[in-house]
């Protein structure tokens, strides 16, 4: 018997897609029968991208090229794309890369504002393009991939740990509105993940300590009760189960997905 994939016949716009957990994600929304519309600044790797992705019957992978640190563009392509297209973007994951680590006594406003830019004015603008079209569908899933900084703030990372605390703050205030519309809106909060991000930290950790490599990364899986890192398409497994129709109920959630290592309930 012919079976259906829960998201087909669904649209999802993925942002940070070519590397990471935007890359998981994307692959595994694509694997549920969604078609993927790829989004991040480097046109070359978003097509290389884009030619990997799992290709089922009816699927259409395109991709849109913007840089976040301008938010006007993220803005203008996906207006661009809705129309030049039939139909709503069902599924909107906001994902983008971290701001530079470092104290946040050595951080200058303008670091913050620049970080500000990229994740919460971003975020928000998609959201306001995307959200008429879920509404009318009656269908829409907005995910947000943050950090477990919003709960318990990493040392290192001052301006990030900020970022994120915003918008776990404006996520939960935009699922209290969208939930009458069908509309739901959720964060995974990721802990340590084996990406480019993580490496990048356990290095500036090792020059700054003295030790090795090594020595960190031990350090760091030790505080993980399931003793090891994520990977991103465990992260992407969490995320897409909030994209589904299964979650229609989950709304203004923070979860995390870390191994058990945020020490609160």
């Amino acid at each position: 018997m012919e079976t259906t994939s829960p998201l087909t016949g669904q649209t999802a716009l993925v942002c940070g897609s070519t590397q990471g957990i935007g890359q998981a994600i994307a692959a595994q929304l694509a694997r549920m029968g969604a078609s993927v519309v790829l989004m991040a600044r480097n046109a070359q790797a978003l097509e290389a991208v884009r030619a990997e992705l799992p290709q089922l019957p009816g699927q259409t992978h395109q991709m849109l090229t913007a840089d976040f640190a301008d938010p006007a563009t993220v803005d203008a392509a996906v207006r661009g794309w809705l129309a030049a297209h039939e139909g709503p973007i069902h599924i909107l994951i906001n994902n983008t890369g971290g701001p530079p680590g470092g104290p946040i006594l050595d951080a200058s406003v303008d670091d913050f504002f620049s970080a500000y830019r990229m994740h919460l004015a971003c975020s928000h603008l998609l959201v306001q393009a995307l959200a008429p079209g879920m509404r009318d569908a009656r269908y829409g899933r907005i995910v947000n991939i943050i950090s477990t900084s919003v709960r318990i703030p990493i040392s290192g990372l001052g301006v990030s740990n900020t970022t994120r605390g915003a918008m776990a703050s404006w996520a939960k205030t935009l699922a209290n509105e969208l939930a009458p519309w069908g509309i739901t809106v959720n964060s995974i909060l990721p802990g340590f993940t084996r990406t480019e991000r993580l490496q990048s930290l356990i290095r500036s950790r090792a020059a700054a300590s003295g030790r090795s490599e090594a020595q960190i990364e031990e350090e760091m899986q030790r505080s993980i009760p399931a003793g090891r890192f994520g990977s991103a398409a465990e992260i992407a497994e969490a995320a897409c189960f909030l994209a589904s129709p299964a979650a229609s109920y989950i709304t203004g959630v923070s979860l995390p997905v870390d191994g058990g290592r945020t020490g609160s309930i």
